[in-house]
């Protein structure tokens, strides 16, 4: 290689990151879990090079949107509130698919943790800026990986969710080990020192909101930074006015990891 090639190469190797052209908005990736190339998507905002480091969202679809397509989780929940308003949701985001039949525990959790980590490494994420938020299924998994990774979020917001497995509902993993205790007590003692909004409409005939309230009563107990939210007279879809949430948004993007 001549001198002027390897200087070449030099510069360009120390252009900072804002100064390279990283392409924006919803981007199909995959990630390797055992041999096996899942799709998942990441949402890049359009303005991404005028910064150096961002805050990451971890989203957690319903089981609606299990699949392999790698693009039906974005039409419910965070994607389509991101698509109509993206300057509130300044941040990247990670859209992992959770497989057909699956839960959002064990293999596909680990796969949600993988794309994420693979996202951080892409896209020069915050690791004291990282938010886990779900619904319903994926509500279940916010506890799930809230429990089970407690370090690696700095605040997290379950949407009409459930810790213990309601009829219809069980996983092949638990939200805590059989041997840590009570459940929903035991949740609590974990995330006492992480920030918590719940959200659950007051009607809602999919999961019952009597879950939420009761995690709600555990947190404030152990002391917690909880905060929760019943719509009142409002069935399952409760995350449409969670995500709509100015209130939400300002709140999510103002936690550090502490």
């Amino acid at each position: 290689m001549s001198a002027l090639a390897s200087f070449a190469l030099v510069l360009l190797s120390a252009w900072p990151l804002s100064a390279q052209h990283v392409e924006t908005g919803f981007l199909d990736r995959t990630v390797d879990m055992g041999g096996t190339s899942v799709r998942y998507q990441v949402y890049v905002p359009a303005d991404y090079a005028t910064q150096d480091q961002w805050p990451v969202i971890l989203f957690l679809h319903g089981a609606g949107e299990r699949g392999s397509d790698g693009l039906l989780q974005t039409t419910v929940g965070l994607g389509p509130a991101i698509r109509q308003d993206p300057e509130r949701f300044p941040a990247i985001v990670v859209f992992p698919q959770a497989p057909r039949d699956s839960h959002w525990v064990g293999a596909p959790a680990d796969m949600a943790l993988a794309a994420l980590a693979q996202t951080m490494h892409e896209f020069n994420g915050d690791d004291d800026r990282v938010y886990l938020t779900g619904l319903s299924m994926g509500g279940h998994g916010t506890w799930y990986l809230a429990y089970r990774h407690t370090e690696r979020f700095a605040a997290v917001a379950p949407i009409c969710g459930y810790i213990p497995d309601p009829p219809g509902f069980r996983g092949s993993v638990p939200v805590v080990p059989p041997d840590s205790g009570a459940t929903v007590p035991a949740v609590a003692r974990q995330l006492s020192n992480t920030p918590v909004w719940i959200f659950h409409g007051e009607m809602d005939a999919v999961v019952p909101v009597v879950g939420s309230r009761e995690a709600a009563t555990a947190l404030e107990a152990v002391s917690a930074s909880v905060r929760y939210t019943e719509y009142l007279g409002l069935n399952h879809n409760s995350w449409d006015a969670t995500y709509a949430s100015e209130a939400f948004t300002q709140w999510l993007f103002a936690q550090r990891r502490r």
